[in-house]
């Protein structure tokens, strides 16, 4: 198959973008978080995003914020099964990545996705990793969603973009807990403040995302942003 017949068939399923890395791109990895580690047959990995509806922040509340998480990353679950599905009945075979599911990394003391996500995104050209640590895409900004699959068979891949983050500050000035004043996103501070049950209304809900919402790319060209 060729890398346009693969992406046409992602973008039948549902994903707005979509790019495609080869393994070597994956060499800066944590040992045992590389494509490879994860099926060493993988010879291409393929990305894909979806938009998060953009007044899911400017809206204010956290239930429809959080509702709409949920959904979209069952929905990139659901893309890259469907797409594994797809590539099998033309004799490729995949593996899904889960969109959202990570696990302790004693050796880094983080959580990690098996394969980044946001890393993936950015080796398959869809966009680069901005000071606030999410993918912003020149189409939709950080309003997208992730997924991706690793394919068994060798394509062509996609360049990798120029960094759409000019490194402005805002991010690192608006966080609550100053998450991001370092070379690296204090992972457990963030999540600690953003991701938690509320006592009062007794539901899990995300309360945070004003580095996503103060980012200058945001919206990304397609949602009438820069």
């Amino acid at each position: 198959m060729t890398s346009r017949e693969v992406k046409e068939i992602a973008y039948k399923l549902g994903a707005e973008l979509c790019g495609i890395a080869g393994p070597d791109r994956f060499a800066d990895a944590p040992e045992g978080y590389h494509p490879l580690d994860v099926w060493p047959a993988c010879r291409s990995v393929i990305s894909f995003a979806c938009r998060f509806p953009a007044a899911g922040t400017a809206c204010g509340n956290d239930v429809v914020y959080t509702r709409i998480r949920n959904s979209i990353t069952a929905k990139m679950d659901a893309v890259a099964l469907d797409l594994c599905i797809e590539l099998e009945k033309r004799g490729v075979q995949c593996v899904p990545v889960p969109a959202n599911e990570s696990q302790w990394d004693e050796k880094t003391g983080r959580w990690r996705s098996i394969v980044s996500q946001k890393h993936a995104a950015q080796a398959a050209g869809l966009g680069t990793i901005g000071r606030h640590s999410l993918l912003i895409t020149p189409e939709l900004g950080s309003m997208v969603w992730l997924g991706c699959v690793l394919c068994g068979e060798e394509l062509e891949a996609d360049p990798v973009r120029e960094p759409v983050c000019d490194n402005c500050g805002k991010c690192v000035e608006v966080c609550p807990v100053h998450a991001l004043g370092g070379e690296e996103l204090v992972q457990q501070a963030c999540w600690d403040h953003a991701f938690g049950d509320d006592p009062e209304k007794q539901v899990w809900r995300i309360s945070c995302h004003a580095c996503r919402d103060v980012c200058p790319y945001c919206l990304g060209s397609w949602n009438g942003g820069r």
